[in-house]
C-alpha cells in the first residue's frame, strides 16, 4: 500500500479512550465464595506461618539446563481496551458485494477515528487457557516473475518457526503463503509477453506453489489474491473503512514507481542520465524510474492514526522485531505522516479489485495484498478464532506497509494489529544486489538440485542473520555443508554406531561408575573415567534445547544452528579424546567404559536430531531413526538428555539401533560446469 501525496487539510485528532471505574466483584464471579459471598481470608497468625522463609535451595546440578536468556522487552499485550463508543459491529457484519451500491459512500466529515477493538474475552483476542492457536505467514509472493532465493528465505523463516512449534505442542498453527496477483505492473508483464493477465498469474503462482513444496515448507494455506474468498474479504474489509469515516475521496499529485507499486516523495529520489543525455528520476533504494501521476482517488487518513501507531509500539516492545526494525518504525512515525492513496482510477488499473459501488476506481495493490492475512483465517466471519494471533514474517523492504499502514488500516476497520512482525533483511551475491540486468539472480530450484533441499535449507538458515544483510557464494555453501552436516554430524555418526566398535548394534548401557554424578566438576576431583573436560562438554548439551526455544523465540534461528554446531564439535572432541576404538570390549573395565562413551555419544546425537528437526526435517528423520527413536519420542516438550545420569532409567538402553541408512550427508563438489550464481531466471 503505496503513500500518497500529503493533503493540507488538518484533521482532528483521535479521540482519547474514557477512563473506566474499576471493575466490581460479582457476586457469582471466581473470587465470590459459595451462595455470592466473598471468601473469608484466612486468620492472620495462619497467613503469617504459611509466608515463613522457604527452606534453602539444594545446590545446583552440573547438568540441569539453566534457564534461558530473560528477554529485555516484554510480551505483545494480547488484548485491546474496550471501545469507549458503541460497537458498530451488526453493521458491519452486513454482507457487501464487489461493483454494489453503496449507500453513504464518502463521509468526509464524520470524524470517529481512530477505531478501537474488541474487548478482552472476546473470540477476537485467539487465545485462551493452555495451547493457544498462532498463524504464521510469509509475504505473498508478487507474480510478475519466478520465484528467488529471497522468497525461499523468508518461506524457510517461517516453516522453521512453523515447524518448531508443533514439535513443542504449543496449540494449534497454520502457516499461510501465496500469491499476489494484481497491479499495474503484472498487468504491463501480461501485456509484455503477449498474455492475459490471468494465465500470467497462474503460471507464475503456479511455480511458487512448486518451489515451496519442493523446498519442504510446511504450508497449511496457499492463497491467491485472484480468488473468490479473498476478493469478497477485501471488499468486505473496505466497507468497514468506510463505516467507520476512514476513506474520503481527493485529489493528489506525485511521484509513481510501477515496479515498486509506490509513491515516493522528492527526499528518496535521485536522478540519472541514459545514453542518450536523458535525465530522469528514479528510487534511491531499488533504482527503479518514476513517474509524475496526477488522479482523484480515494484516500486513507493514516494522518489520524499517528498517536494510535505509536501507542500500540510503545505498549507492545516486541510488536516488531529485531530491535533495529523497531526503532525504524519509531523513527517513522516521528516524521511526517500524510494520508494514502488506497485506490486507481480504473482507466489505468483494470487488473484489481473494483471499488464497492465505484466503478471508476480499482483498490490499490497493497490495500488488496495485505487483507490475504484476514482472508486465510475466514474473514468476516470466523477470523476471530485466530486473529490477533498472528505473526508476519517479511523483507524489510515491506516493513513500513506491514509496520505502519496495515495496522492503522486494522485499527480504523476496528480489528487489532498482528501480535508480531518479524523482520528480515536482504541476500546479496558476491556484495552485490540481486538483479536479472547482472545476470546474479539465485534460482532455488537449481540450488536444490546441487545442494539437496536440506542442504540449502541448512545453508540459508544458518548463514542468515535477519538484522543485516547477508552474502552468497557457491564456495561458501559448500564449505558450511561439508564442514557442518557431512563431517561433523554424518562423521560423528557413522563413527559412533560402526560395527567395529559397536558390534551388537544397539543402544548401549551408560555406567554411573565410570561417569558419576558429582554437584561441581570444577571443584571435586573426578571419580570415574570422566575428565573435568567432559563434565563441561556435558552440560553445554544438556543446556542446548532450552537455548535453542530461546533463539527461536526470539528470531534468531541462525544463532540456535551456531549453538547446536558447537555442541557437535564438543562431541566430536569427546569420542576422538578417549578413542574407543583402542578400547578393549572383552575387558569387563573398558567394556564399561567403552560402552558409555557411545552411549554419551548417541544421547548426543539424538538431541542434535531433535533439535534440528525444524530446519533440515529429511536428514533429522534420516539419523532418528538409525538410532531407532519412535516419531512419538521426538517431540522437543519432553526432551531429556542422559537421564541415568541422574539415576533416572532411559527407554533407548539395549533398544537395538535402526537400520543402517548410509552416509547421513554426502560431501559436495563444486562443479565449474553448474554456476548456480550466473543462472538466469
Amino acid at each position: 500500500m503505496p503513500p500518497g501525496a500529503a493533503l493540507r487539510s488538518v484533521h482532528r485528532p483521535p479521540p482519547s479512550p474514557s477512563r473506566s471505574s474499576p471493575p466490581r466483584v460479582s457476586p457469582h464471579s471466581p473470587a465470590a465464595g459459595p451462595r455470592g459471598r466473598r471468601r473469608r481470608r484466612a486468620p492472620r497468625a495462619a497467613r503469617r506461618q504459611h509466608n515463613m522463609a522457604p527452606p534453602a535451595s539444594p545446590r545446583p546440578d552440573p547438568l540441569r539446563p539453566p534457564p534461558p536468556p530473560r528477554r529485555t522487552r516484554g510480551r505483545p499485550a494480547p488484548h485491546w481496551p474496550r471501545p469507549p463508543t458503541p460497537s458498530r459491529a451488526p453493521a458491519l457484519r452486513r454482507r457487501r458485494r464487489c461493483g454494489g451500491a453503496a449507500a453513504a459512500m464518502l463521509r468526509p466529515l464524520r470524524r470517529r477515528l481512530p477505531v478501537t477493538h474488541p474487548p478482552p474475552g472476546s473470540r477476537s483476542s485467539a487465545s485462551g487457557p493452555g495451547r493457544r492457536r498462532l498463524l504464521l505467514s510469509t509475504p505473498i509472493f508478487y507474480a510478475n516473475g519466478p520465484p528467488h532465493l529471497g522468497h525461499l528465505y523468508s518461506a524457510l523463516l517461517a516453516d522453521a518457526l512453523h515447524r518448531h512449534r508443533g514439535l513443542r505442542g504449543a496449540g494449534p498453527g497454520r502457516l499461510s503463503t501465496g500469491t499476489d496477483e494484481h497491479g499495474l505492473k503484472i498487468q504491463q508483464a501480461a501485456a509484455a509477453a503477449g498474455t492475459s493477465p490471468p494465465e500470467l498469474c497462474a503460471h507464475i503462482s503456479a511455480l511458487f506453489r512448486q518451489a515451496l513444496t519442493q523446498a519442504a515448507v510446511s504450508f497449511t494455506d496457499f492463497i491467491r489474491t485472484s480468488e473468490p474468498r479473498h476478493q469478497r474479504a477485501v471488499c468486505h474489509f473496505w466497507g468497514a473503512l468506510q463505516e467507520h469515516g476512514a476513506l474520503y475521496k481527493g485529489s493528489y499529485e506525485g511521484w509513481y514507481c510501477t515496479p515498486d507499486e509506490c509513491f515516493l516523495p522528492e527526499s528518496q529520489l535521485t536522478e540519472r542520465t541514459d545514453t542518450q543525455g536523458r535525465t530522469y528520476k528514479v528510487s534511491l533504494e531499488t533504482g527503479h524510474e518514476v513517474h509524475w501521476t496526477k488522479e482523484e482517488n480515494y484516500m486513507f487518513r493514516l494522518s489520524t492514526f499517528r498517536d494510535p501507531l505509536q501507542k500500540w509500539l510503545r505498549d507492545n516492545p516486541r510488536a516488531v522485531s529485531p530491535e533495529p526494525f523497531y526503532q525504524r518504525v519509531l523513527h517513522w512515525l516521528g516524521d511526517d505522516l500524510p494520508d494514502l492513496s488506497v485506490s486507481r482510477e480504473r482507466s489505468r488499473l483494470q487488473w484489481g479489485i473494483p471499488v464497492p459501488g465505484d466503478s471508476t476506481q480499482t483498490i490499490y495493490v497493497w490495500v488488496d495484498a495485505l487483507v490475504n492475512y484476514l482472508s486465510v483465517v475466514g474473514y468476516p466471519e470466523t477470523h476471530g478464532e485466530w486473529w490477533p494471533a498472528a505473526h508476519h514474517i517479511v523483507g524489510k523492504d515491506i516493513l513500513k506497509f506491514h509496520a505502519v499502514y496495515w495496522p492503522a488500516l486494522l485499527m480504523a476497520a476496528g480489528l487489532p494489529p498482528p501480535e508480531q512482525i518479524l523482520v528480515h533483511s536482504h541476500w546479496t551475491v558476491r556484495g552485490q544486489k540481486m538483479s536479472k540486468s547482472l545476470g546474479n539472480v539465485i534460482d532455488p530450484f537449481a540450488c536444490i538440485g546441487q545442494y539437496t533441499v536440506d542442504g540449502f535449507r541448512y545453508f540459508l538458515l544458518r548463514q542468515g542473520v535477519p538484522e543485516r544483510d547477508c552474502d552468497y557464494y557457491d564456495d561458501k555453501v559448500v564449505k558450511v555443508l561439508n564442514s557442518e552436516l557431512a563431517d561433523a554430524l554424518g562423521g560423528l555418526l557413522n563413527r559412533s554406531t560402526a560395527l567395529s566398535i559397536n558390534p551388537s548394534n544397539t543402544y548401549p548401557y551408560f555406567s554411573e561408575s565410570c561417569f558419576p554424578k558429582i554437584l561441581d566438576y570444577r571443584e571435586t576431583k573426578a571419580l570415574g573415567r570422566a575428565s573435568a573436560e567432559d563434565y563441561e562438554f556435558v552440560v553445554s548439551v544438556a543446556s542446548l534445547p532450552l537455548q535453542v526455544a530461546s533463539y527461536f523465540e526470539d528470531f534468531q534461528i541462525y544463532k540456535a544452528l551456531e549453538c547446536i554446531a558447537l555442541c557437535v564439535r564438543q562431541t566430536n572432541g569427546f569420542f576422538q579424546r578417549h578413542k574407543p576404538w583402542k578400547l578393549n570390549r572383552n575387558h569387563p573395565a573398558e567394556k564399561l567404559w567403552l560402552d558409555t562413551i557411545i552411549h554419551v555419544t548417541l544421547e548426543c546425537l539424538r538431541v542434535f536430531g531433535t533439535l534440528l528437526q525444524p530446519v533440515i526435517p529429511c536428514t533429522a528423520d534420516k539419523l532418528l531413526s538409525r538410532l531407532a527413536v519412535e516419531p512419538e519420542e521426538r517431540g522437543l516438550s519432553n526432551l531429556t538428555f542422559l537421564p541415568r545420569y541422574n539415576g533416572k532409567p532411559c527407554p533407548f538402553e539395549g533398544r537395538q539401533l535402526g537400520p543402517d541408512t548410509g552416509v547421513l550427508f554426502h560431501r559436495l563438489k563444486k562443479s565449474s560446469q553448474h554456476q548456480i550464481e550466473n543462472k538466469r531466471l
